[in-house]
């Protein structure tokens, strides 16, 4: 059943921290009055640090793991090989958030980001420093896919509340709004990471971009890690922050016992947005691998249209805040679930249509990604009871990841690949009719309830 959550204006009298969050909350400390505002940047910068690491990888997996680990298969195989190990750290997700839940509920949530985010930043500066196939064969593909599931273990581990905080910080008619703030993150960190890439590819020779240019986005996206870690910290690590969170009943439980309690609302939550998910990867690394493979247009410049397709998504993130917001979440979400659905029957047409359908393609489909992706992430995390809200919205996540965008580029390619783009469409249409039906199913069950 769903439940009323009533907005509370955030007090502004101080507390002494609680007995279990004491030792690392000195660390950059700064007790005082936190304002939704400062909860809502560091979302923003917690998110946009976490995407930029994710584009860099997938991009990669594109442009430069097929040759530099798979260079004994064609391409096409090799780029197959890259997706799934992609896919791995959508699998080794879930498992970091209940380690860290763990390691949160021994010690405190300061330790638990510092060390997932340290976890996050060696990974991805390891991924940086690996050798290729040629110099250390098999040895190589099996350490980027360690490096790789440290990643995924790592976000898991990463989530610390805010965004829970936030939508129970923020006025009834305001919960759109707030809602789609950490999701620009994703066209955020999109723009950044295709733009680096898109600029070593056009001043690089494909030898050096292969040699060493290609290692730059990962030590970026580890210095990048290094400042979200301090910003996120210098909020976390408050005493303010910490009350706010034990007010709201925002603690880490055990996840055995909320499985079985909040089993269904797990699994209409990780359907409800399946859409947005699929959608996802359809319009960021499908594609990208699609012009790659079949196509000889410049790479550096698909980069460019989809950078422009970012920012349109963008505007949709910010829009769908206030198309939520006059009609609520979950119907701006099945709309759009509907929108993609007559979408996906146009992706052969666009992507077999030259530059002018590819380009069409690109930003229509980020657009609707951007309107759709805005209120995807908790839309119906409002069906947990507070004391299982903070576990159930991380695990939520984590499912409606794996089972949307972790295989889709891998499913989309071989799909299109050996069975031609009309199984990308239907692949894509079954993901909206999901979240349909999860949709219809939670409105049903709360009539009932």
């Amino acid at each position: 059943m769903a439940t009323t959550e009533t907005y509370q204006p955030i007090p502004s009298d101080k507390t002494q921290p609680s007995a279990t969050s004491n030792g690392a909350r000195h660390i950059n400390a700064r007790d005082g009055h936190i304002a939704p505002g400062e909860i809502a940047i560091g979302v923003v910068i917690g998110r946009a640090s976490e995407y930029f690491d994710f584009f860099v990888y997938a991009i990669a997996s594109v442009l430069v793991f097929p040759s530099i680990f798979f260079p004994f298969e064609d391409r096409l195989a090799g780029t197959l090989y890259a997706f799934a190990i992609f896919a791995l750290a959508f699998i080794a997700r879930p498992f970091g958030t209940v380690a860290f839940m763990a390691i949160q509920r021994r010690f405190n949530r300061e330790v638990k980001l510092t060390l997932a985010l340290f976890l996050l930043g060696a990974s991805t500066a390891g991924i940086a420093f690996l050798p290729s196939y040629t110099h250390l064969g098999t040895a190589a593909i099996t350490l980027l896919a360690l490096l790789r599931i440290g990643q995924g273990i790592a976000l898991g581990g990463s989530w610390d509340g805010l965004p829970s905080l936030l939508a129970l910080s923020a006025p009834q008619n305001k919960r759109g709004w707030y809602a789609m703030l950490g999701q620009l993150g994703a066209p955020v960190g999109f723009i950044v990471a295709a733009g680096l890439f898109s600029f070593l590819l056009s001043t690089l020779s494909t030898i050096d971009f292969l040699d060493w240019g290609w290692r730059y986005p990962f030590y970026v996206a580890f210095a990048i890690n290094v400042v979200a870690l301090f910003a996120r910290l210098r909020l976390v690590s408050t005493a303010e922050y910490a009350r706010l969170l034990d007010e709201r009943e925002l603690e880490p439980t055990n996840v055995i016992e909320m499985t079985r309690s909040q089993g269904r609302n797990l699994l209409i939550g990780a359907l409800a947005a399946l859409a947005s998910y699929a959608l996802f990867h359809l319009v960021t690394v499908f594609p990208l691998s699609w012009i790659t493979l079949y196509s000889t247009r410049s790479v550096s410049e698909f980069l460019v249209i989809q950078m422009i397709g970012a920012a349109l998504a963008a505007i949709g993130v910010v829009l769908s805040g206030l198309i939520a917001d006059r009609f609520d979440r979950r119907t701006t979400l099945g709309a759009l679930a509907c929108l993609i659905a007559v979408f996906s029957g146009f992706v052969p047409m666009l992507m077999n249509g030259g530059d002018l359908g590819q380009t069409i393609f690109i930003l229509f489909g980020f657009s609707l990604l951007g309107l759709s992706y805005g209120q995807a992430a908790g839309a119906v995390t409002a069906n947990f009871p507070t004391k299982y809200r903070y576990t159930g919205a991380a695990l939520t996540s984590d499912l409606a990841w794996l089972v949307g965008a972790g295989f889709a580029p891998l499913v989309a390619l071989g799909l299109a690949a050996h069975f031609g783009l009309a199984f990308v469409s239907l692949y894509l249409l079954s993901g909206a009719v999901c979240s349909l039906a999860a949709l219809s199913l939670n409105r049903a069950l709360e009539i009932r309830d």
